[in-house]
This record gives C-alpha cells, sequence and structure tokens, in this order.
C-alpha cells in the first residue's frame, strides 16, 4: 500500500500532459463561445520547428515556472467559423459580421478569443502543477506565407508538438506547442484550489465595442511593427 502511494505522488508530468492541458483549455472556452462540438485529434504530432501558417495564424510567449510558445494556425474557414458563432451567440445581427478573414474585425475576435484560451491554461497550469506562468499580448494576423516563429530565449532541450482540431463544420485548424523538455513529479499530496470557469474568464474578457476598437490604433502600430520584423 505504501509503495502504490509512493507511486502515484511521485508519478510525472511531461510535456504531452502539459499540451492536454492546452487542449482543454481550447475546447472549453471555444465551447463557452458558441463553438460547443469542437474537438481534437488522439495523436499528437512531434514537430521540428514552430510556424505561423495561412490563413490566420496567432502567437502567444509565455514565462515563468517555465517558457514556452503557443501557436494556433487557422484556415479562413475554420476562422470565419469560429468567429460567426462566438458573435452569433452573443446576440450580433447576421448583417452586421465581417465576411472575409482579413477583416480587422475578424483578427481582433479571434485574438481576443485567443487570450481567453491562453488565460484558461496558465489558471490550470497554476491549479494543476502549482507552478506560475506569465502570457504575453496575443499577436494575431492573416499572413499569406509560412513564419518560422521562435522563442527569444534560450530554452532548455526544447520540445514542440502538433495537434490538428475539428470544428463543428469539419474546418481544421492546428495548435502548436513548444516547451521546455521538463517533468512535475508530485511529491506529496494537496488540496486543490477551486478552479476558475472558462465562463469566469469570458466574463473578464468582454468583448469590445465598436468605439472601443476605434482606441486600437496604437496597437495596430505594434502590429504594423510586427509584421515588418517578420518580414511580412
Amino acid at each position: 500500500m505504501n509503495k502504490l502511494a509512493t507511486a502515484k505522488r511521485s508519478r510525472a508530468i511531461t510535456t504531452e500532459e502539459v499540451l492536454l492541458i492546452l487542449c482543454h483549455s481550447v475546447t472549453e472556452v471555444l465551447g463557452n463561445t458558441g463553438n460547443e462540438k469542437v474537438d481534437y485529434s488522439p495523436m499528437v504530432q512531434k514537430i521540428s520547428k514552430t510556424c505561423l501558417r495561412p490563413d490566420i495564424g496567432c502567437f502567444v510567449l509565455f514565462d515563468g515556472g517555465f517558457s514556452g510558445l503557443v501557436i494556433i494556425n487557422f484556415t479562413a474557414e475554420s476562422a470565419m467559423e469560429i468567429y460567426r458563432k462566438y458573435l452569433l451567440s452573443m446576440g450580433m445581427p447576421e448583417n452586421e459580421l465581417a465576411q472575409f478573414h482579413t477583416s480587422d474585425e475578424v483578427g481582433n475576435v479571434m485574438g481576443e478569443i485567443m487570450n481567453q484560451i491562453v488565460g484558461d491554461f496558465t489558471n490550470k497550469v497554476r491549479h494543476q502543477l502549482r507552478t506560475s506562468i506569465t502570457q504575453s499580448q496575443p499577436k494575431m494576423m492573416a499572413i499569406n506565407k509560412q513564419v518560422q516563429i521562435s522563442v527569444n530565449t534560450a530554452l532548455d532541450q526544447p520540445q514542440s508538438r502538433r495537434v490538428t482540431f475539428n470544428t463543428e463544420d469539419n474546418n481544421i485548424f492546428y495548435l502548436e506547442l513548444s516547451m521546455d523538455k521538463t517533468e512535475f513529479i508530485k511529491l506529496h499530496d494537496f488540496d486543490e484550489d477551486e478552479l476558475e470557469s472558462p465562463d469566469d474568464i469570458l466574463a473578464d474578457t468582454p468583448m469590445q465595442s465598436g468605439k472601443s476598437r476605434n482606441s486600437e490604433a496604437h496597437a495596430n502600430t505594434e502590429h504594423d511593427d510586427l509584421m515588418k520584423d517578420l518580414g511580412i
């Protein structure tokens, strides 16, 4: 009995299990934004590099207990489906929705969703792994060519993974995670605090109105600078 308890306490949590936490955040947050039937492949790919890919790519850097990079690459179809279902679920009239994935409106909404996903992920990491990570502001952009993205710090034996997601309408998008090769080993049992729900995160990050989006000129300038740095 003691041996069993010791084995249970010392079970290591690896990169794949951290990735699984992230996948749960993606499906849970999207489920609370009108996209309830998003699912992911049970198979994960080991990849050698992380990239932004057409048609819409978004990346977030995180640091703290461990460092890494999260990228989500949407096809035009998957981005538009997620965007439309989100706003329609909030009561937005159909005739006020953007028609093309290159619209700033689509980029803003998808960036907000990405922020909610990574916020939920950092909350789960803090809750389940008892370590803290902080995130950068998500960078969302419509692109027409592949752009390699790497973490601007030296990772200790970086590991990269890719997971395929499917929407209700069978559109595809891809999640990529690059992080330190690390293991979390539970030394002793502990009581879990109450976990903040995706609904709470959504409530804390309400959709911006059209007027407030007009005040994003500074953010757009930063976006343009980033595009120039990436050579796009």
